[in-house]
């Protein structure tokens, strides 16, 4: 299947997102890597990354460019070489990417009760007590790693913690957006963040509401 859902969020933001159903020597085809993306690439174990990776590739023809438009820096982000913003997430048989003129980031996950195990590690779990059923908090908690994921990949910066630097302002389920910031090392930014459900998974993602300043 090609293309699953586009989003126009705004004149300048459209999120792509890929539904990966094809074999590896299908997305392949008629793609060209850089070096360095195919040593990656060449590298992954698993088929489920490496048909993941590809299909990245297959959503960047979608916004018009190739994996030669593309470049990392030394934190591992990636960038687009005409300025514009990208951000990339995979997960089982989904992939997406971002593209702004602004900061964004984004994040595709499985919606799994296993994330109630873990939520301390990440978030307030307190806050959590009147949801209504573990569904409904595996729903929301899902949202809020989503948010703090492509903050995270957003802001790009080592050392920041996702339970003590990034903070999602609370919000009702079913308004599926809300407002979240990164406080670290004299930054702090402040994004919009909006969230879509599909088949089981729900993405996130995240436009920078303002400039980065210091204190």
């Amino acid at each position: 299947m090609p293309l699953y859902k586009t989003i126009t969020v705004n004149d300048h933001t459209k999120v792509y997102i890929w539904k990966i159903e094809e074999s590896y020597d299908w997305l392949s085809k008629d793609v060209s890597l850089t070096t360095h993306c195919a040593n990656r690439v060449n590298g992954m174990k698993s088929e489920l990354h490496r048909r993941g990776f590809m299909s990245i590739r297959h959503l960047l023809a979608e916004a018009g460019y190739t994996d030669f438009d593309l470049y990392y820096d030394q934190e591992g982000k990636p960038h687009l070489k005409d300025g514009k913003k990208i951000s990339i997430t995979h997960s089982f048989i989904f992939s997406a990417i971002i593209v702004s003129d602004r900061e964004v980031g984004i994040d595709i996950e499985k919606q799994r009760l296993k994330i109630l195990r873990i939520a301390h590690k990440f978030t307030p779990i307190e806050e959590y007590r009147t949801m209504a059923n573990d569904e409904a908090l595996m729903r929301k908690l899902t949202m809020v790693w989503g948010a703090k994921e492509s903050l995270y990949k957003s802001f790009a910066a080592p050392g920041v913690s996702f339970l003590q630097h990034i903070y999602v302002e609370d919000f009702r389920l079913d308004d599926l957006k809300t407002t979240a910031e990164v406080t670290y090392d004299d930054r702090m930014e402040t994004y919009d963040v909006t969230f879509l459900e599909f088949e089981g998974f729900t993405c996130g993602y995240a436009l920078i509401q303002n400039k980065s300043h210091t204190s």
